[in-house]
């Protein structure tokens, strides 16, 4: 399956860049990991872009908010 060259989330409106470099709306950019972390962990919404654990991998303590 061919990953689009950019992605964008109908449930949180997240960027998602060739696959794996996130832009938020505001901050620096991140990764899908950083992404399920903050946003789609708690959203629990089918129609998340982001719900793959093979594509999001595997997420770091410093992913989540202090």
């Amino acid at each position: 399956m061919t990953i689009p060259a950019i992605e964008v989330c109908p449930v949180c409106g997240v960027t998602i860049e060739n696959g794996a470099k996130v832009v938020f709306s505001a901050g620096p950019a991140g990764n899908r990991a950083r992404l399920w972390a903050r946003v789609c962990n708690f959203a629990k919404n089918p129609d998340c872009i982001n719900q793959d654990e093979a594509s999001i991998g595997p997420v770091q303590s410093q992913d989540y908010y202090d």
